[in-house]
């Protein structure tokens, strides 16, 4: 590591080596003065380790197992001396010059603690899907959706000396960390420039894994906020409900499945159920029932 290093940049791993190539070439083609990444690796068994040998003289790595990619990012952190963090999963990339204009929007704004981009879906092969939905700083907007996008968000060490690393154990960890500084009042900016893109596959962990993850949401929610937002308790039931295989072409069954498992959410988390929770259930009887039926 350099005294030089500007901006540190880890990359937690984990059996994606079909895909962590990629993400160390858009890494290092960046090709900027400062840069310092790191690999950890949680002690993978697919060609991960053949791929990072390959470029061990410009990435250094560790395999050994840990309790998550929150614990290797937070390893990673440790290890590292730059004044600007990020971290890019092995299965996501940076665009070209993304790192270069990071660091010029940091220098340009000192008083800006946290900043994130825009960014893209992208598929197996690299090939678009959609725009992340990233929208400009509002942190009423964010107790009730997750609107940055990891790999394109980034903050000064200042920030995580003082607030801590990321939750180990959390597989939604990066939203737990906005929301703890946001309920911090750390500062915030988007700059409405494409940086990264997040590939979505069907080893991802917020495909594979959504009910835990909202699980996990609910949880942390209640904990930051005092209560958990009426939105991730809808959100958690038609994750079950689509766990279950039920959709909207089953409109008693998926409403039935929805208003049962919001109610249960409500009681879980919030103790109660709000006047807004039956508000919305009214809506979606008369949407997917009664006007279903008329137009029938």
């Amino acid at each position: 590591m350099q005294n030089c290093t500007r901006i540190s940049i880890v990359t937690p791993s984990y059996n994606q080596g079909k895909y962590i190539e990629r993400t160390i070439q858009s890494i290092l083609s960046q090709d900027i003065e400062g840069l310092w990444h790191v690999v950890i690796d949680g002690g993978s068994s697919d060609e991960t380790l053949s791929v990072l040998r390959r470029y061990e003289d410009r990435v250094p790595w560790v395999s050994e197992p840990d309790r998550g990619p929150s614990d290797a990012i937070n390893k990673g952190f440790y290890r590292s001396s730059g004044d600007i963090l990020g971290w890019l999963s092995s299965d996501d990339i940076y665009y070209p010059g993304a790192l270069q204009t990071v660091l010029d929007f940091f220098e340009k704004n000192p008083d800006v603690d946290v900043m994130y981009g825009d960014a893209n879906h992208i598929d197996e092969n690299d090939e678009f899907l959609g725009k992340y939905p990233v929208e400009d700083w509002d942190w009423e907007r964010l107790k009730k959706t997750c609107f940055i996008s990891q790999p394109a968000a980034f903050f000064r060490r200042k920030v995580f000396e003082r607030y801590g690393p990321l939750e180990v154990g959390l597989r939604c960890m990066d939203y737990e960390y906005w929301l703890r500084l946001g309920k911090n009042k750390v500062r915030f900016v988007r700059l409405p420039q494409l940086l990264a893109a997040t590939r979505l596959h069907k080893e991802a962990r917020s495909i594979a894994w959504r009910v835990a993850c909202h699980t996990e949401i609910n949880t942390f929610t209640r904990r930051h906020l005092s209560k958990t937002p009426d939105e991730w308790l809808f959100i958690y039931a038609h994750a079950i409900a689509e766990s279950k295989g039920y959709n909207r072409n089953q409109p008693i069954r998926f409403i039935s499945t929805l208003i049962y498992y919001s109610i249960y959410a409500a009681m879980h988390w919030n103790n109660h159920v709000s006047k807004g929770v039956v508000k919305v259930f009214c809506q979606w009887i008369w949407e997917h029932l009664f006007l279903a039926d008329k137009r029938a």
